[in-house]
């Protein structure tokens, strides 16, 4: 147990780490430094300089992660029978890797086309999810209360909704930035005389906006109608939602500024973290609620009983 966490949370930093990077490549404009895959300039280790080292950076921590993926399958897969449920997560773990390093290669072939960035920028998402999904039940199930770790999902359904919103709207974000949309419509909050725009850019860029909004309303109704009694799931989803109302910030102050790169890096790594946050509070309130049971069970069971449990423990 201790090397599958040991595994999962090094699997997820690199995740993260390499999501980053690779929006900050293409920030900085040098997505394409390396045209051609796996090679890059036709070398296993080309010449690195300017935008080189930021792209082939990001096919190294790549490569690592491929080795890390492997062994935290590995792992985990012989653990599958003390959590049931983790072998079809590692399942989706290791399909979604192959289709990420697959996108990967034909964000190159298709010149990181917008649509090809926000697809390979969703898949990102899809596997620092799964994740970070690893890494809270390593540490926070117990098998002794939670029969599934996924018993509990249905009750943290608004959660669950949330995150995927969160999903959906990063994903337009990214085809906005990739597509040069992001001043498309320079004023806040609508789009000059017609609110959602007229232009194609200008309706995608509203379009990240309203999902936004969206996202920031869904968070905000789910943090005042989360069970108090869900602690750990408490804590998570108001450090989430803290992380959101930075990310809102980061993007109005990239409008309103024009588009710096500093900032621009910015807003991609959090992000990051705000996907991160919503899916470590999802997972907690799925383990808080199939633990529910077991404890109105025990509450439930006659006082003798409980006594002689006691007792002989």
């Amino acid at each position: 147990m201790k090397a599958f966490r040991a595994l999962a949370v090094a699997g997820t930093l690199v995740a993260c780490s390499i999501a980053m990077l690779g929006s900050w490549t293409r920030i900085n404009s040098a997505g394409m430094t390396c045209p051609d895959w796996p090679l890059c300039r036709g070398a296993v280790v080309p010449v690195l300089h300017g935008g080189v080292v930021l792209e082939f950076t990001h096919r190294l921590l790549a490569g690592f992660e491929t080795f890390l993926v492997a062994a935290l399958i590995a792992v985990g897969w012989r653990l599958r029978a003390r959590i049931p449920g983790l072998g079809g997560l590692l399942i989706a773990l290791g399909i979604v890797f192959v289709t990420q390093v697959l996108l990967g290669g034909a964000t190159i072939f298709l010149a990181n086309s917008p649509i090809s960035v926000m697809i390979h920028w969703g898949t990102a998402m899809l596997l620092v999810g799964i994740l970070s999904a690893l890494v809270v039940i390593a540490f926070a199930y117990d098998s002794q209360q939670q029969p599934a770790f996924g018993l509990g999902l249905p009750r943290a359904g608004l959660l669950f909704f949330v995150t995927a919103c969160g999903w959906v709207t990063m994903c337009v974000g990214a085809f906005v930035s990739s597509s040069g949309a992001g001043l498309a419509c320079p004023g806040l909050p609508g789009c000059g005389s017609s609110f959602f725009g007229q232009t194609g850019p200008q309706m995608v860029q509203m379009l990240h906006r309203v999902l936004a909004a969206t996202f920031a309303i869904s968070a905000l109704a789910a943090l005042v109608l989360h069970p108090r009694r869900f602690s750990r799931s408490t804590v998570a989803l108001r450090v989430a939602v803290v992380l959101l109302a930075l990310q809102i910030t980061l993007g109005v102050l990239n409008v309103v500024l024009l588009l710096p790169t500093a900032l621009r890096e910015a807003h991609a790594a959090n992000a990051v973290f705000t996907f991160l946050g919503f899916v470590i509070a999802t997972v907690l309130a799925s383990l808080d609620a199939s633990q529910e049971p077991a404890l109105t069970n025990a509450s439930r069971r006659p006082l003798s009983a409980r006594a002689f449990e006691g007792s002989s423990g």
